[in-house]
């Protein structure tokens, strides 16, 4: 059983990595083409105005349906929330570029620790998601990686799979907010959790020398799991992988359909893309190449995303347009300068401070619950004790997020000549984590 696990936390980190390549080439197409800048200028635009009209009035006169201060969600325009959207996008840019395994994993819970309801938090990451995917690429440019058919019948359960998180998210909203926040709470515990354990667990492995995986040379043979879900005859059948195995594969659209609505209700209720589960899925269950994987979840994101984010969250006002421009701004410089320093910092570094980051995110939740039981009535503690509690995972998260911002720029200004002397690369590099890991940690 241990074994399971440890093989399912390698998938769900490669799949983290794909997704972490995938921004990271998003980010380069963006600020690579002026027509790109000049719609992120226009995006920007409005919170651009809006700010000059803060500063030159007191903001009293913005109706309540635009988004005035007495408005039913905080849609309104201050400096204070921009800004700190900003500082969140970078600092998910930097994990995700230095540590070459996604950020978005961090965007919600400081969202949440920063004041903004846990329902608004996912819905507007997913539209921060949707607008970077739409903007760099409509459709991922190897288009040979990408299993059409797999692609079609694994959208249609993540589209289900979506509208039901988000029907999920919006009915425990409406019983009560405070049980909305503590239900995406508990989800991050439960996830974070497990990815902390495990990456501590490596990380320390690392620092002794010892080989963490031994999934390389692996990942192409169908597992055990795979060969049996691939035996099963229930049309109708989707062929796939014609170019890793001669013949291809077979697989019933049944387990696609599953596959997506796990996927598609997790995406929608965290508010992230859903690699790290994709990627474990198609790998570990259906016996995918890990090649058509990455491609077709990369074709699966921008559809997944941009329906629950506008469908699920949008139309019903819980989407923080502010915030999501604001994350998307500073993901786009954090990426990049994350992506400079992995060329100057040891690998098993860089893993440590994976495990640092996921860490933090989990004690950020962990120690927020208490409270959030403590409003439901389902455990008794005092409010000063539940907010201490609070103030103590948002000040640990904070401060260890903060720290590891400082820490990159840090590095990058100080190796800005080395880096400059380097030439430009405009591919997407691999993951400085998979690539130590390949090594054994060495």
């Amino acid at each position: 059983m241990s074994s399971f696990f440890r093989d399912f936390y390698q998938l769900m980190l490669k799949g983290s990595q794909a997704h972490a390549r995938w921004e990271l080439e998003m980010s380069t197409n963006i600020l690579g083409s002026r027509k790109r800048q000049v719609v992120l200028v226009l995006l920007l635009l409005p919170i651009i105005l809006g700010g000059i009209a803060i500063a030159a009035g007191d903001g009293t006169g913005l109706p309540n349906v635009l988004g005035g201060k007495s408005a039913y969600m905080p849609s309104h325009y201050t400096n204070l929330i921009f800004f700190a959207s900003v500082f969140v996008g970078v600092c998910a840019g930097l994990i995700t570029g230095c540590i070459g395994a996604g950020g978005g994993f961090i965007i919600a819970p400081a969202l949440m620790s920063a004041g903004v309801k846990g329902i608004l938090a996912v819905g507007t990451d997913l539209f921060h998601i949707f607008a970077k995917a739409i903007m760099g690429s409509v459709l991922h440019r190897k288009m040979g990686n990408i299993s059409i058919g797999l692609a079609i019948h694994f959208l249609i359960g993540s589209l289900i799979g979506a509208t039901l998180g988000g029907m999920l998210n919006r009915y425990l909203y409406d019983l009560n907010p405070v049980l909305s926040d503590l239900f995406i709470t508990m989800v991050y515990v439960f996830i974070l959790g497990f990815l902390s354990f495990y990456a501590l667990t490596d990380y320390f492995k690392a620092r002794r020398g010892e080989a963490v995986s031994k999934q390389a040379g692996r990942a192409e043979e169908v597992p055990p799991l795979g060969k049996k879900i691939q035996s099963v005859n229930i049309p109708p059948m989707i062929a796939f992988d014609q170019g890793v195995t001669p013949g291809g594969r077979k697989i019933s659209a049944v387990f696609l359909w599953s596959s997506g609505l796990l996927v598609g209700a997790a995406a929608s209720i965290m508010g992230v893309g859903g690699g790290f589960l994709t990627f474990p899925i198609f790998v570990y269950g259906l016996g995918v190449s890990s090649m058509t994987t990455v491609g077709t979840d990369i074709f699966q994101i921008v559809f997944t995303a941009g329906y629950t984010s506008i469908s699920q969250y949008a139309v019903y006002g819980f989407v923080f347009y502010t915030l999501a421009m604001g994350m998307l701004l500073g993901s786009l410089i954090g990426v990049q300068v994350g992506s400079l320093v992995t060329k100057v910092v040891p690998g098993v570094q860089i893993r440590g401070f994976f495990a640092l980051a996921v860490t933090a995110g989990f004690i950020n939740r962990f120690f927020a619950m208490p409270g959030k039981l403590n409003s439901m009535e389902y455990i008794q503690i005092s409010k000063e004790t539940g907010a201490m509690l609070d103030l103590v995972g948002n000040t640990l998260f904070f401060v260890v997020i903060g720290g590891f911002a400082v820490w990159v720029f840090w590095v990058f200004f100080a190796n800005l000549k080395h880096l400059k002397e380097e030439p430009t690369v405009h591919t997407v590099p691999s993951s400085p984590i998979l690539k130590d890991m390949k090594s054994g940690g060495r």
